[in-house]
């Protein structure tokens, strides 16, 4: 899903691309990887060394978290079941909840205990549970991987404590935040979850992103000193939701805001994007792609616009603003003649629409629908008219037959998409 590319990633990446060697995040070329992924669609919108062979650190606890998850919606484990904690896990260096040899803690304080504080032991205890062995419990874990289509990753403990054997890559991380949400959503409101009492003390999330930038949700931080900072991030702004991976950050506070940086670039991009669809569904008729292209080229330079950019910066984009004008008789165009109607029905069938063009002017539009109405028996039926929206202050005529049925208005299309005449019909109230 992830792999699959459209046309206005490239340009988003190349953009984005000259944003990255201006963060402090991309200090240590050797460690420095980054991927950011529209998790609805699997647009790719920004890789930078990102199947580079990458040490995961903590991020690893995000396996330890999907397997663990799915043990609980198995049966095998429930939320309140006691996880005991071995001598090994118990001798896990820091960072750690401390945990005696030979006590237990509870299934969901160790979720908790792994998304906020980080904890090896807990990471450790967990592994064992569920693998027998924390060395059996790594094998899972990279066949695991395999099954979520992460080739680039290797495991070797439940922590993401050093090893140098235990390698990732930035798309890696991407595809497994993508499946822990989607494959547990019930449980994905951890990773959203800011503190964590332990014991008398509180436990504050690793990842400050969450709660503080807008949109953000999860997921997961990870440091040693192999690997630099690293971070995946998941967050949502409108219809659109991002799963960001930065690695080999110099600082976490360097990372953090590298990470804010391409977020904010890649919301603003898709935004820009959809001002522009939006545009072109007003504007342009539907109908093979090559062809819409060159319509919605031509309307965008009717109106003087600035050419479009398949990608923004971290500037916010300009909003776009409709106003429809009043549709009064002098934006109506009449027909040359009369139309015939033999079988004496009222020519005001229904409220649908076709268009067959913008311009911009009303006289450009009138002239397309004359040109248009011999090429349809159906549209002599219909009612021509120019109607006129405005679109940023700029105004544009829209070439539309009116009054017609569904079915009248997608034959009508038919008619004219045989003859390689643009058409697309127009819902009541459109």
């Amino acid at each position: 899903m992830i792999t699959r590319p459209l046309h206005f990633a490239a340009v988003l990446l190349l953009v984005l691309s000259w944003l990255a060697p201006l963060s402090p995040a991309r200090a240590d070329t050797s460690r420095y990887a980054a991927f950011v992924v529209d998790q609805n669609t699997g647009v790719v919108l920004h890789s930078r060394q990102s199947e580079a062979t990458r040490y995961p650190a903590s991020l690893t606890k995000m396996m330890t978290l999907y397997l663990l998850f799915n043990a609980i919606e198995t049966g095998e484990l429930e939320l309140n079941d006691q996880i005991r904690v071995s001598a090994h896990a118990a001798n896990a260096a820091p960072s750690r909840l401390d945990l005696p040899i030979g006590s237990t803690i509870s299934v969901e304080d160790a979720i908790r205990a792994l998304v906020i504080r980080s904890a090896n032991d807990v990471a450790v205890a967990v592994g064992e549970r569920l693998g027998g062995t924390e060395t059996a419990f790594a094998t899972i874990m990279t066949t695991k991987a395999r099954e979520l289509g992460m080739p680039g990753t290797t495991f070797r403990n439940a922590s993401g404590l050093p090893d140098s054997r235990q390698t990732t890559t930035a798309r890696d991380m991407a595809r497994l935040a993508i499946a822990l949400q989607r494959d547990f959503p019930s449980f994905f409101h951890y990773f959203d979850e800011t503190r964590f009492v332990w014991d008398g003390r509180t436990y504050r999330n690793h990842n400050t992103l969450v709660g503080r930038v807008d949109g953000v949700d999860g997921l997961k931080t990870g440091y040693i000193r192999a690997s630099g900072f690293n971070v995946v991030v998941s967050a949502t702004r409108g219809e659109h939701r991002l799963v960001a991976v930065i690695m080999g950050g110099p600082t976490a506070a360097s990372r953090d805001a590298h990470a804010e940086e391409l977020l904010d670039a890649a919301f603003s991009s898709l935004e820009q994007r959809d001002d522009r669809r939006l545009f072109a569904a007003l504007s342009s008729p539907r109908i093979n792609p090559i062809r819409q292209q060159e319509l919605i080229a031509q309307d965008v330079a009717a109106l003087n616009l600035d050419s479009p950019i398949e990608m923004g910066s971290a500037q916010a984009a300009p909003p776009l603003r409709i106003i429809l004008a009043d549709e009064s008789s002098e934006l109506t165009a009449q027909p040359a003649a009369e139309p015939t109607n033999p079988t004496g029905t009222t020519l005001l069938r229904g409220a649908w629409s076709v268009q067959v063009g913008a311009y911009n002017s009303a006289a450009a539009a009138r002239d397309r629908l004359d040109r248009v109405t011999p090429a349809s028996s159906i549209l002599r039926l219909a009612q021509p008219a120019a109607r006129s929206v405005d679109i940023n202050g700029n105004r544009l005529w829209r070439a539309r037959f009116e009054s017609l049925t569904a079915d009248e208005a997608a034959n009508a299309c038919a008619e004219l998409g045989a003859r390689n005449e643009p058409c697309y019909t127009v819902a009541p109230g459109r």
